[in-house]
Order: structure tokens, then sequence, then C-alpha cells
């Protein structure tokens, strides 16, 4: 026990120091205009189609419906959620499988995307939770989420939830309704698979199960 005990610590303080700078997303979607400034343009790179919108113009359903399918005790951890580990059997070591869905907080995929790579080994899970419980130090549930908000791949070439709202919707994200927000929570695990335009009845399925979870909310 002393010696799992000591390995879980030495992975821990493994983990690199934390920069709050570099938890930021980077690339953004940079808009050309004529001389009668109507759009003409956008460019942006394969993985870098994002406009960001602070929290206060991303409306309350919006972000209810992302937490609600993705980390529904968000406002109650400090960084991980130790009842999704669980639930997920993280601490079966021998498994190897540490992918376990709903162990994986909003602040820990904002670390994940921003900090560390998408590299699967329990010692990256473990540091990542490490980073995550440090972040959680520094800022803001209403921080953290804007900046998660803002990063999540959404399917379509899409990053964040400004740019998806535009794609799916031809709208601005505050202008999107409660079924609306919904598709796009819908799409966050699977946008291939459970993409509203050529899979509807599996992103409807799944749209109906956040719109319950927000139900609980």
């Amino acid at each position: 026990m002393s010696a799992g005990i000591g390995l879980f610590k030495a992975i821990m303080d493994s983990a690199p120091k934390l920069n709050l700078d570099d938890v930021n997303p980077t690339g953004y979607t940079s808009f050309i205009y004529d001389a009668e400034d109507a759009q003409i343009a956008e460019l942006h790179g394969a993985d870098a189609n994002r406009v960001y919108v602070p929290i206060d113009q991303i409306p309350d359903y919006v972000q209810k419906a992302v937490i609600s399918i993705e980390d529904e005790r968000f406002y109650k951890h400090n960084g991980i959620d130790l009842e999704g580990i669980f639930r997920a059997g993280f601490l079966n070591l021998s498994s190897g499988d540490i992918k376990g869905q709903g162990a994986s907080t909003l602040t820990q995929q904002v670390i994940k995307n921003n900090v560390l790579t998408n590299e699967v080994t329990f010692e990256r899970k473990i540091q990542e939770w490490a980073l995550a419980m440090e972040l959680e130090k520094h800022w803001s549930k209403e921080q953290i989420l804007e900046n998660y908000l803002n990063t999540i791949a959404l399917g379509r070439g899409t990053n964040g939830v400004e740019t998806a709202s535009k794609k799916y919707f031809n709208k601005d994200v505050w202008d999107l309704t409660l079924a609306e927000a919904a598709v796009l929570a819908a799409t966050i695990q699977a946008p291939t698979y459970q993409d509203p335009y050529n899979h509807p009845e599996r992103n409807k399925e799944q749209q109906h199960i956040v719109l319950k979870k927000m139900l609980n909310f």
C-alpha cells in the first residue's frame, strides 16, 4: 500500500509546472472585409476554427446543457470528480483502461486540450489530475467554463460554441434556442458519430438525454 501511494505521489510530482498562459486556447478565425465592410472571406488553420466569446455572451442554458452531459458535479469538485473516477474504474491499475466515460471533468479537459497531449497512459492521467486541481486554485469555475466552451471541438472542423453555432444553425451562440443548445451538447462525446447533419437520429437521442439531465441540474 505504501509503495503504491509513493508511486502515485511521484507521478503527481512529475507533472509539468502549470503556466496559466498555456491554458488558453490558441488559433482563431480571421475575417476579411471589403471596402464596404462586408465580409468576403474567413481564414483559419485546420484545427483553429475558433471565435472566442466571453461567458456573459453564452446563455445560461447553453452552459447548463454542456455541464449536464459532461460534468454534472462541476460546481462541487476541486478539479477531479472522485465519484466519477470510482464509477469509471480508474483505480483499477491492472486494466489499463483509463478512458472511462464520465471520469474527466471540464477542468481536466481544459488541461488535456490546452496543456498536455492526448497521450493515453495512466501516468499522464495522474498528471492531468494534478494540473486540474492546481488550475482550480487559480481560476474560478466561471473562467474554467469559459475556456472550455471556447476550446471544445464540436465537429465539422469547429472549435468552441460560437463557431459551432454558426456552422450548424447560422446564428450566434447567444441566439440559440434551448433545443439547439442541447443539439450542440449532444455532439460533444462523439462529434462524428452524433453529427446532427449526417446522423440526426443519433443526435436527437443524445439531445433528449441532455434535456433530461438539465431538468435535474
